[in-house]
This record gives C-alpha cells, sequence and structure tokens, in this order.
C-alpha cells in the first residue's frame, strides 16, 4: 500500500474522531443524555436538574478533557476501585514507553530503513509502505548494529517500567485489604465438595466438620441452595400463595373504578388490573390448601456452603490448606465479596468443573478455527492482485486510484473490526460455563481468552499468511517460526496501522458517544416511554478493553524496530485513551466489584511475551540479512528478559495469588483491641443473601376505602408511608456540565399503578 491509500484511512479516521468528540461535547450538556454521559455520578449524587435554554448546551468545548486530566489516581481510586488504576496504569506505561520509543525509532532507525538501498525515490506520497521497514536494509549493512542497540534499549527500559508499576499496583492492593471498611469476604471460605449422607442434612454435616477440626476459629456456616430461574419462579409462587392468607380479612370497597394506563407503542388503554369483591378472593383463596407440604418444602441444599471464621488469619489458613486426603472433597477457597458473588455457579457440583473446562477449551479452539474463514477473505481484501483475481468483476472499478486507495486501505480493517465484535460475547459465555465463584473471575477469564483470541488471529493469522492455507505449513516447521516471522511481519505494516486506525481511534470514539446506550435511551423514553431506570448503571467492560489495549502495545513492540512508521499512530492512541477511558470511568461505570488488581498479572505476562517475541523475530532478521554480530547480541537479551520475568514472579506475584499472614494479623489484632470485632462477626450474619428479593416479608392488613382523602394511601401502617412519599413530586438530578438553570422538570406519575405494582411485589416476596 502507498503512503498516499495510508492518509487516505488516516483521514477518514481523524475526521470521524472529530465528528464524534464534537457530538460528545454537545450531547452530554443535554439533560435527556444525563443517564447515558453520566450514570455513576446520577446513582451516587441527588441534587435537583433543572432545565432550560442556554446556548453553552449547544457548543463543543474541550472542558470534559481538562476534568480527566486533572483527576488524581486518588480520585480515580475512590471512584473505580484499583482494577480501574491498574487498566489506568497500563496505558500509561504504553505512553512512555512507546514515547521513548517512536522518539528513537522515527529519528533514528526509519531513515536507514529508507535510505537502505541505493534505489530512485519517488516523492512521499507515492512511495510503497515496504521502503520504511527494515526490508529494505541491504544484506549485511554496518547499520545493523543500531537496530540491535534500540532493540536493547527498548526492552531494557520496559523492564525497568514494568518493574516499577508492578510494585506501584502490588503496594495499592496491599492498601486495598488494609482499608477502613471491613471486607467480609477476608472472613469467610467457600467450601464445595461436601460429602453427602443419607440421614444428616448438608448443615450439620458442615458444622460437625469445621466444630471438629477448626474449633479455635470456626464461627458459623451458611449453606448455598440450587437456585437455578426455574428454582427461583417455584420459589416466588410458593410464598405468593402461602400469602394469600392475609387477604381474607381485607376490605375492598367496590366503588373503585376500574384501572386504566395508556400503551406506550398504539396509545389504547388497558383494563387489565381489576378489584375483585372480597367474598370472591376468599373463596379463591379457601381453594388453596396452604399446609400443603408441597407449598413449603425447603430448597434443596446442595453441596457447597460459606463458612466464616472469627479471624481472617483463620479464614486464610482454612483456605490454603488441604482439608483431607481426598482432594476433590471439602475443597477450600477463599470467598469473593458478596456483591460480586455469582450464584448460578455456586451450586454446580465440584466433579463436575473439570469436565466444563475441558468443554469450553474445546468450544473456543474449534471458534478460534472457524474465525480463520473471515479472516482469510479479510486478508485477501488487502492485497489488490488477489483480489482482482477473485473478484473478476471489480476490475473496472479497481482501476480508479481513490477506490483502491478506499478498498486496501481502510476497508479491511473495517470488516474485520464488525466481525470482531462478536468475539466477546462468546467468550464471555464460554467463562460462564467453566463454572466461576465470582463476577470478577468470570470477567477476568472472558479477559484471558479475549486477549489469546485477539493476539492469535490479528497477529498471527492475518501477519503470517496473506491466505491462511498457503501457510498452512508455516506452523509445521516449528524451528523456522522465527524465519518465517522475519520476513512476513516488516511486510505487514500496512494492515497493522490500518488495524490501529480503524479498531483504536474509532473504537474510543465509539466508546466515547456511548451509541447502543444512547440509540436505547431514546427508544426507551420517547417511543416506549418507559420510566427511568435509576438503579442500573453498567460497569466497565475489561474482557474487552484490556485486550485492546495489551494487543496494540504487543503490536507496538513487534514493530518498533521493523516497520517504525505504526508509532506515532500507536501514540495516538493510547493519549486518546488515556482520557476517553478516564473520562468513562469516572461518569459512566459503576463498580460493582473489584478483584484487588488482578488484571495487573495478566498485563505484565502479555508485555513480558511482547518482548521476548519482538526479540525472536529480530533474532531472524538479523539472521536473514547476515549479520552476525546483532544476531548474537540478541541472544543474550531473550535470556535477560527471561530471567527478569521469573525475578518478578518470584518477588512480586504471590502478593496477587494470597494474602500475606502479618498483615491478616495486624488487622486482627487492632479489631479485637478497639472492640470492632464483635461488630464484624454480627454482620457477617445477613453478609451474603441468596435470595434477597425473596425473603418473607409480613404483610399487614390492607384497607382500601373509596373516595376518600387518602385512597392514595391506603395500605396500611407498613406501607402507608412509602406510598405518601411517592405521590410528592420527585426532584431530579443537576446536570453535571449546567448549573443555575431557571426551569424546574415536571413528572407525572400514575399513583394507582404504584400502588398496585408494590402491592403484587409485595405478595410475590
Amino acid at each position: 500500500m502507498k503512503i498516499s491509500a495510508l492518509l487516505t484511512s488516516a483521514g477518514i479516521n481523524v475526521g470521524l474522531c472529530v465528528l464524534f468528540l464534537s457530538l460528545y461535547s454537545v450531547l452530554r450538556k443535554q439533560p435527556a443524555n444525563i443517564r447515558v454521559y453520566f450514570g455513576r455520578r446520577v446513582a451516587e449524587d441527588h441534587n435537583p436538574l433543572r432545565e432550560g435554554f442556554i446556548l453553552e448546551r449547544f457548543v463543543p468545548s474541550a472542558g470534559w478533557i481538562v476534568k480527566a486530566l486533572r483527576c488524581t489516581e486518588e480520585d480515580l481510586l475512590a471512584a473505580a476501585g484499583l482494577d480501574a488504576v491498574a487498566f489506568n496504569r497500563m496505558l500509561v506505561f504504553s505512553i512512555r514507553i512507546f514515547s521513548l520509543a517512536a522518539l528513537l525509532c522515527v529519528f533514528g532507525i526509519l531513515p536507514l530503513n529508507y535510505f537502505g538501498k541505493n534505489i530512485h525515490h519517488l516523492k512521499i506520497p507515492s512511495e510503497e509502505l515496504d521502503i520504511f521497514t527494515i526490508g529494505n536494509v541491504e544484506v549485511q549493512s554496518r547499520w545493523l548494529w543500531v537496530h540491535c542497540l534500540v532493540l536493547y534499549i527498548i526492552s531494557g527500559v520496559a523492564c525497568i517500567l514494568l518493574y516499577l508499576e508492578y510494585r506501584h499496583i502490588a503496594r495499592l492492593r496491599l492498601l486495598h485489604l488494609k482499608r477502613a471498611t471491613p471486607n467480609p469476604g477476608q472472613f469467610t471460605v467457600l467450601v464445595r465438595g461436601i460429602p453427602k449422607k443419607t440421614k444428616e442434612s448438608c448443615s450439620s454435616d458442615v458444622d460437625d466438620f469445621f466444630t471438629k477440626y477448626h474449633a479455635s476459629s470456626y464461627l458459623f456456616h451458611q449453606v448455598v441452595y440450587k437456585a437455578g430461574k426455574v428454582q427461583k419462579i417455584m420459589t416466588g409462587a410458593k410464598k405468593a400463595c402461602r400469602k394469600l392468607k392475609h387477604f381474607t380479612d381485607s376490605t375492598v370497597d367496590q366503588s373503585c373504578k376500574a384501572i386504566t394506563y395508556r400503551c406506550c407503542l398504539c396509545g389504547a388503554s388497558s383494563n387489565s388490573f381489576q378489584l375483585l369483591p372480597t367474598d370472591e378472593v376468599a373463596q379463591s383463596s379457601g381453594k388453596v390448601d396452604l399446609n400443603d407440604s408441597s407449598l413449603i418444602t425447603d430448597n434443596e441444599e446442595c453441596a457447597a456452603a460459606f463458612v466464616f471464621f472469627k479471624t481472617r488469619y483463620g479464614a486464610l489458613v482454612a483456605s490454603e490448606v488441604l482439608q483431607t486426603s481426598n482432594p476433590t472433597k471439602w475443597v477450600t477457597d477463599r470467598a469473593p465479596e458478596p456483591n460480586d458473588v455469582y450464584w448460578s455457579n455456586i451450586w454446580l457440583p465440584y466433579k463436575q468443573l473439570w469436565i466444563r473446562r475441558i468443554a469450553t477449551l474445546l468450544g473456543s479452539i474449534v471458534f478460534l478455527l472457524l474465525f480463520l474463514l473471515p479472516v482469510t477473505f479479510i486478508r485477501g481484501l488487502s492485497e489488490l492482485e488477489q483480489l482482482q483475481q477473485k473478484l473478476p468483476f471489480l476490475n473496472g472499478l479497481l482501476t480508479k486510484p481513490y477506490m483502491v486507495q478506499l478498498v486496501t486501505g481502510y476497508l479491511p480493517s473495517v470488516i474485520l473490526q464488525i466481525f470482531l465484535y462478536t468475539v466477546p460475547p462468546i467468550m464471555m459465555l464460554f467463562s460462564t460455563l467453566e463454572g466461576p465463584t465470582s463476577h470478577s473471575e468470570r470477567k477476568r477469564s472472558a479477559c484471558c481468552k479475549v486477549l489469546y483470541f485477539l493476539i492469535w488471529n490479528i497477529f498471527f493469522v492475518n501477519i503470517v499468511s496473506g491466505t491462511v492455507i498457503k501457510r498452512l505449513n508455516f506452523f509445521s516447521r516449528p524451528k523456522d517460526i522465527p524465519v518465517e516471522l522475519a520476513r512476513v511481519v516488516p511486510g505487514q505494516a500496512t494492515f497493522l496501522i490500518t488495524y490501529v486506525l480503524t479498531s483504536g481511534w474509532a473504537s474510543l470514539s465509539s466508546e466515547l458517544m456511548q451509541l447502543f446506550g444512547l440509540i436505547w435511551n431514546f427508544i426507551r423514553k420517547y417511543i416506549l416511554r418507559m420510566k427511568e431506570d435509576t438503579e442500573f448503571v453498567p460497569s466497565f467492560s475489561y474482557h474487552t478493553e484490556v485486550p485492546k489495549v495489551l494487543l496494540f502495545g504487543l503490536l507496538g513492540f513487534t514493530c518498533s524496530v521493523l516497520a517504525p512508521l505504526i508509532l506515532p499512530f500507536l501514540l495516538v492512541y493510547f493519549f486518546l485513551g488515556y482520557v476517553v477511558y478516564r473520562n468513562q470511568l469516572l461518569n459512566v461505570y459503576r463498580t460493582r466489584y473489584d478483584t484487588g488488581g488482578l488484571y495487573w498479572p495478566i498485563a505484565h505476562n502479555t508485555v513480558i511475551f511482547s518482548l521476548v517475541l519482538t526479540q525472536i523475530i529480530c533474532l531472524g532478521v538479523f539472521g536473514l540479512k547476515e549479520s552476525p554480530v546483532a544476531a548474537g547480541f540478541t541472544i543474550p537479551l531473550i535470556i535477560l528478559t527471561l530471567l527478569f520475568n521469573q525475578y518478578c514472579r518470584k518477588r512480586l506475584l504471590p502478593l496477587f495469588k494470597t494474602f500475606p499472614a502479618q498483615d491478616l494479623i495486624d488487622m486482627d489484632r487492632e479489631d479485637e483491641q478497639s472492640g470492632r470485632m464483635e461488630h464484624i462477626h454480627h454482620r457477617l450474619h445477613t453478609s451474603y443473601c441468596q435470595f434477597p428479593d425473596t425473603e418473607d416479608i409480613q404483610l399487614e392488613k390492607i384497607h382500601i376505602a373509596g373516595n376518600g382523602e387518602d385512597e392514595n394511601c391506603s395500605s396500611g401502617e407498613s406501607n402507608s408511608k412509602e406510598t405518601c412519599e411517592d405521590q410528592q413530586p420527585r426532584r431530579d438530578l443537576s446536570h453535571p456540565t449546567l448549573k443555575g438553570l431557571p426551569v424546574s422538570r415536571l413528572q407525572n406519575a400514575v399513583r394507582s399503578i404504584t400502588f398496585l405494582i408494590r402491592l403484587q411485589k409485595r405478595g410475590l416476596s
């Protein structure tokens, strides 16, 4: 591809970025979009919202960029958690290392590549991109030592920065452990594989086992019940039947008219809600045998339980040691935080998990192979000769220069990006089927799967093959892999740069605009006319964004010495991503659970893999260029990088696998001396609630009077206060970007529908 085609692709993406950024700066100021662009702040702040016309709302501005840059790491940690800080440090690390790489490679290596051969050079826009790669350097060139020196500098600085960031995240993780609010998960152990006995219940077995073998630290336990969707529906139905007895003495005034509610789609009215006479209610409720054993049967216990201990150290010891001589029985692990528990997988049999993992591994491999078909087609689009041979009817169209630039420079990466949108949901499904016990573990597993998928398909499959079928013998000769990579990687800078433009720049603009959220907000408010859900705020998709950032880091390392023209485009992506992601984490996304920075070891391992892969490719390039000195100096660099990784695994990685006993004992002693331990033990009884929406609610007698002053507040003492409060005008939230607007927002609510919905919820609970 020529430089002109690259400039065409860059121009399209720059125009899209400017358009999206300008639209975002206007749309974020509109009060109707406040829940799209300020979801987290709306859920936490409760101030009156006032609307009105003001010119500032329709003028693009860059104030949000300044606010994102002014935010400190402490503010980000308080607002979005340690995972957000770890993700932010990935961007900071990338900006630092690739700024140095761009400075060295663009001003040092790029001229050597361009003038590597004594050929006649055309004007820069008419030059091919291959002229700017190491492939343009003469064999046995004396300037190859410059490439080797730059490789040493980049690798050394990357390892130093990587160690500093690793140590910083580890320190923050220890501070996260010692936070002021005690974490119930530190006192809790998840036990699975509980052997069942025929006579006794699972609960008694757990109590007997831990009373016998952990008597000094055992506090109490909570058995987990099978809670699938069908089980939840059955539980709700049983409790609804039992609560019918509360309505036998209720008085219902038949002077009340049927309630009508206008449909949001067609505008027609519905009177599906009707009030039954008291005698009919009594007659219908009399037909139900409330003492039926089928209605009061307890939920089925499963072989899992949460076991609570008196101290953090006692829970740590119980989670780390092997409980019995049979490793598949009484399996103990650290319990996730209460908000992080994935209840649908807790009750899965422990012996079934290895089968699930093998099945998901096979499913991932099959999906990986099936994805080769679109990748093969997309990769052929970037090669004009193959495209004309396979699709001869395009020959006339491809004679036009601007069409050639568009098809070869922009279209392939756009089509690939569309196909890649299907990858994260499928990988999340595979991770769910594996049986993780927490939401964070499921998302972290999906993150690894997406990362492996992107590295395989974007780097190896796309780079190694012009078409996959032609390169099948590439993987049959493992010893020739460095040489083969050295031949093909420099020539694939075209596709990689266009991929950075489309998947990087454009995806950041789409993330900032929140296109799906914006469209759904419009449909919900103006077409369906649904009430706004103030409780629902999306969480950040670490399983999609972390692999994307790490993949671009891989491309930057592998191409820094071989094809340095990609580095300026990568730097723009990382700088823009630094601002965009900070803005989104502070305003849009809400943190429901936190892994404590466990995404950083994934980033560390990926960077080490990228460095080693880059060094292996450079070793092959130096061998092809017949430079024994440069090749000889590259081998020790590979060994030093692997030794550095091993040091980090011994020094810092254990802090991310478990908690230090010294800190836990100090925290336990501090709580005991201050008298907080008893309060913590009391809170543990209500920390893990498996059925929060099906708790038994005691209903008072309901009296409904017609044509009375308290007609809308007739639900008795227990809920009259709540109903009356609903009738008061609600205060909307203030817009974070506009202050002092004069006109207050008006809202109309159907009070009778609100009362019936509350009554129905109480009946089903």
